[in-house]
């Protein structure tokens, strides 16, 4: 583990959120352009925080081609330095991109973004690891156009099917609705509604579901998918947000629709296919990746 952080060069400030600012850096011994991760520590308040440690201890785990690869980390008392690959932008900045000359995202494009979805996330259900945070700006693209999925810090291992998590994952608009109507038991499936989300807006131009709140997404959601039964869903009835709904006074009951109807001209059949396949309520009816990646969808030129 290198100590000292002069080996990198900071080149200028790509990003900057809760925990820490990404710089654009060069290593000045191999002249590699890296992504250089400066996490804030606050040893006063809570030291280093608990999601550079998760994110760090997964990263060092996993090796695959659509994976964020973790380089180096520079860890002391009062600094932690994460060192990875660089990639050029994210898929948020590709959709805006095409979203800016009023272009519709190329179909065949969005297949090979999907597709290095997939397999990455794949392969991170094997590992039995649930990222539980996809949405486009988490998705990286480089140079040559292939996905790394990245930002780990919310992720869980998970050595069983079921575990009883906090339900505060996934942005609002990829986040499926039993998590939204308050649901801590989930496994993988949290991950497959934000993929199906993801390639629905690269499809579509814009994302499927709109809410402003979370009462609102289930809302937008079940016009759509319909509305689910708490006969056949019992915990519903023991859902404040369930009970409540959008008005207070529970949610309305919609009827399903096709894909095909409530987004026409997205795709073809097997496009649709695929969002029937895994927006679903049900997480155990929820399409895997593995499957998917095995639809005739892939098969097409």
């Amino acid at each position: 583990m290198i100590k000292n952080v002069s080996r990198y060069l900071k080149l200028s400030k790509i990003g900057e959120g809760t925990y820490g600012i990404v710089y654009k850096a060069k290593d000045v011994q191999t002249e590699r352009i890296v992504a250089l991760k400066k996490v804030r520590i606050n040893p006063e308040i809570e030291g280093t925080p608990s999601t550079s440690i998760r994110e760090i201890a997964l990263l060092k785990e996993l090796k695959h081609p659509n994976i964020i690869h973790l380089l180096d980390v520079i860890n002391t008392s009062k600094k932690l330095v994460l060192i990875f690959e660089y990639c050029e932008s994210d898929l948020k900045k590709k959709e805006d991109e095409f979203l800016g000359k009023n272009e519709k995202f190329p179909a065949l494009l969005a297949k090979k973004y999907f597709k290095q979805v997939l397999e990455g996330i794949s392969y991170l259900h094997k590992k039995k690891i649930i990222h539980r945070d996809l949405k486009p700006q988490n998705l990286l693209l480089t140079e040559n156009d292939e996905i790394k999925i990245c930002d780990f810090g919310l992720a869980r291992g998970t050595g069983v099917p079921i575990q009883t998590y906090t339900n505060e994952v996934v942005t609002l608009w990829y986040r499926p609705p039993d998590i939204l109507l308050g649901s801590k038991m989930y496994d993988n499936s949290i991950d497959l509604w934000s993929v199906a989300c993801i390639f629905g807006e690269m499809m579509n131009g814009k994302s499927l579901f709109q809410g402003k709140n979370d009462a609102e997404q289930c809302e937008e959601i079940f016009k759509i998918i319909g509305t689910p039964d708490e006969n056949e869903f019992p915990w519903l009835k023991e859902s404040p947000e369930w009970n409540a709904g959008i008005t207070g006074e529970g949610f309305k009951k919609c009827e399903k629709k096709k894909f095909k109807d409530a987004f026409p001209d997205i795709g073809d059949d097997n496009v649709y296919d695929i969002l029937e396949k895994m927006l679903v309520f049900d997480p155990e009816k929820r399409a895997s990746a593995e499957s998917i990646l095995e639809h005739p969808y892939f098969k097409e030129n």
